[in-house]
């Protein structure tokens, strides 16, 4: 298995590398039980992280808990030490199925845990109330004390006054709660007023989700990157395969799965679908590695961004998405691929 590639040079998408930058140059991936594999910073938080987030939204939903835990272990085989989930997926059974997981390896200390909070039918939204219970509902459900990362999702509740929010935030952390904090569905201008309450003593935002791929690339790109970068915030972006169409396993609308899955894939599959998968392709083929792993190379190469969250299905796909994070794009790959995607 090639792990990953040599003789790239720096992408022109990206900033100027700094200590805390993802590398440019080729990561020296490891392969199952050998050594330590790379660490980059999750913005300042003081955590260190593999540079991709195994997700967990298909656990407890298309993925059985037998394959979950199969997926965990080969990520962390690699190296890997960032798992992401949500009090919202599959009712709470991800995060059963994560803290069944944490208990029978013992690996709790040796993981960064970061968890989405808002979207649970019995504590919806960020309100003081409900933020606290649900905060304790997936510190109960993963069976740990504490979470490294709180992903705080705005999407289902745009109303709330941040400030209090905040407050509440800051009461979870000197609890022993929660150690970082996120932003799930963020604007620009609501990530800017948190960093004026921060000013004034409120917890900080330090790292932000926004959905972004080769093709969905609106939701980053703009005003939003550019407040993120001023606030030197980390970015981890969701959907990085767009429902797993930028894998390469779905090519055509008659394999697509029946149901939410295939409805999601088929939105991909026209014109700008056909001329992406295209261009990774032929990278994919001049790399010698799987088109999830250009997918992933890519995203790893934009500006501001430390670590893509990535679901997966199966224990192989692991291995493919690993290696995405070893490979360097050259600034002809990183144009190619973008010029693809329009």
């Amino acid at each position: 298995m090639r792990l990953f590639s040599t003789g790239a040079t720096a992408p022109d998408e990206r900033a100027p590398q700094t200590e805390s930058s993802h590398p440019s140059a080729p990561i020296p991936i490891v392969g199952p039980g050998v050594g330590e594999a790379v660490r980059v910073d999750l913005g300042e938080t003081g955590l260190k992280i593999f540079p991709l987030f195994v997700g967990a939204a298909e656990f407890g939903w298309n993925v059985d808990l037998e394959t979950s835990h199969g997926i965990l272990d080969r990520y962390v085989d690699f190296g890997g030490n960032a798992v992401h989930t949500a009090d919202g997926f599959s009712g709470g059974r991800s995060e059963h199925i994560i803290g069944q997981w944490l208990r029978s390896r013992g690996v709790r200390d040796d993981v960064v845990l970061a968890a989405r909070i808002g979207a649970h039918a019995d504590n919806p939204g960020l309100g003081s109330v409900n933020l606290v219970r649900a905060v304790e509902g997936s510190l109960s459900r993963l069976g740990v004390e504490r979470l490294d990362v709180l992903y705080l999702d705005a999407t289902l509740d745009a109303t709330t006054n941040l400030e209090d929010t905040l407050a509440t935030v800051e009461w979870l952390v000197e609890a022993g709660k929660i150690r970082a904090v996120g932003a799930y569905g963020f604007s620009a201008e609501r990530l800017v007023e948190a960093r004026i309450l921060a000013s004034a003593g409120y917890p900080r935002i330090e790292i932000a989700d926004a959905p972004y791929n080769l093709l969905r690339r609106e939701a980053l790109e703009g005003d939003f990157r550019l407040v993120a970068t001023a606030q030197s915030l980390a970015v981890t972006p969701s959907h990085a395969l767009e429902h797993g169409f930028l894998s390469g396993r779905h090519r055509s609308k008659a394999v697509a799965s029946r149901g939410v899955r295939g409805e999601q894939l088929r939105g991909s599959m026209n014109r700008r679908g056909t001329k992406v998968l295209r261009a990774l392709d032929e990278v994919a083929a001049e790399l010698s590695v799987p088109v999830a792993a250009v997918s992933i190379a890519w995203l790893l190469a934009q500006r501001t961004i430390a670590a893509p969250i990535v679901n997966v299905f199966s224990a192989d796909h692991v291995d493919e998405l690993i290696q995405g994070a070893g490979v360097a794009l050259t600034r002809a790959h990183v144009s190619e691929l973008s010029r693809a995607a329009g």
